[in-house]
């Protein structure tokens, strides 16, 4: 028995409900659950409380859910799950660059869709085309989803693509590289809990990321200008996982249990909380007077970001030759799932 299964096995045992007025007692597995963003977001705010009470009542009780708050960088989450520090979590694929390039088909610029809308496409191509990869390897993936379409925050207004060479933008990684490349700013990495003192303390001009931050990271107090790219500028890409030594360990009903409620399940709902988180921010966006500059199609700046992003899904194609999938083939069902499913939820 490894190490991980005698803590798993001692995990599963020491947890005991409370007498019952019979007398009876039952015994409970507690899934630690390991998280970064602050209570605001969607993630901790939504989707790790549902699923929480879907486990639960999955598993009649047997399984309890606990979040483990402030576990550090999120790139190294993947790593505690895998040994077993926290039996569950999720991350964002760009964090750790060079390992997790297949999701990041859902990233590319132009697709045009919400989030809950990418999350199942995203889930479905996994299942499909990414599955048997080596990048999940020791980790079992229960769920993928995006962020809504990212936009600029910036601390100066950005009306023209000229106006913003040069400028410090905070990137997450994943396609905001390559964008950043294109675009010609001065990258910073950093994940998205340091934006708001880095904006007030002047390192950085802008960032990145999806309307809802405009609340939950109160970017409306540090960045009063908003560029809203038709469709966005891209989506980010996370996995939800657990540790596979975890699921074998319990009881096979109570593990089928858990899937039967994670997968598209799963990230359908997570891609709908991050839309609502959306609608959220650029509420908050209007009533403290934020600038929310909406490009038309058409406009100079629509036109010129379409000849920008030229190139971009033939070149992940081509960055994904080393992984053994038919890359082509799942850019092409990801981008049709994701449109056929956004124009059945209008």
């Amino acid at each position: 028995m490894t190490g991980y299964k005698l803590i798993s096995k001692i995990k599963a045992t020491v947890a005991v409900g409370a007498l019952t007025l019979s007398g009876s007692a039952f015994a409970e597995t507690v899934l630690h659950v390991g998280t970064w963003l602050p209570p605001t977001n969607p993630m901790n705010a939504v989707v790790w409380p549902t699923w929480s009470k879907w486990v639960e009542e999955a598993t009649e009780g047997r399984v309890r859910v606990e979040i483990q708050d402030g576990l550090g960088h999120p790139k190294t989450l993947f790593q505690m799950v895998e040994d077993g520090i926290v039996d569950a979590s999720f991350s964002y694929h760009g964090y750790v660059p060079g390992r997790f390039k297949l999701p990041q088909v859902v990233e590319q610029p132009g697709l045009g869709v919400t989030a809950e809308a990418g999350s199942v496409a995203l889930w479905r191509v996994y299942d499909q085309y990414f599955k048997d990869s080596d990048e999940f390897v020791g980790l079992e993936v229960i769920g993928m989803f995006t962020h809504g379409p990212g936009y600029i925050h910036s601390k100066q207004p950005i009306t023209s693509w000229d106006q913003i060479k040069g400028q410090k933008i905070r990137i997450g990684g994943g396609v905001q590289t390559d964008l950043g490349e294109r675009m010609g700013i001065t990258p910073v990495a950093a994940p998205a809990p340091k934006v708001y003192e880095m904006l007030q303390q002047g390192v950085i001009d802008g960032v990145f990321l999806p309307m809802g931050e405009q609340k939950a990271l109160r970017l409306h107090e540090v960045a009063p200008n908003v560029t809203v790219l038709p469709g966005g500028m891209y989506l980010g890409s996370f996995s939800i996982f657990m540790n596979p030594d975890f699921l074998d360990d319990l009881d096979p009903k109570d593990r089928e249990a858990i899937l039967s409620v994670s997968g598209e399940k799963l990230s359908q709902m997570a891609g709908k909380a991050w839309d609502a988180f959306d609608e959220e921010g650029l509420k908050v966006a209007q009533e403290t007077g934020v600038n929310v500059i909406n490009v038309k199609e058409g406009d100079p700046m629509a036109v010129e970001f379409n000849t920008l992003i030229e190139g971009m899904n033939d070149a992940w194609v081509k960055s994904v030759e080393d992984r053994g999938v038919d890359a082509q083939a799942a850019i092409d069902d990801l981008q049709s799932i994701a449109h056929t499913y956004a124009s059945e939820q209008q």
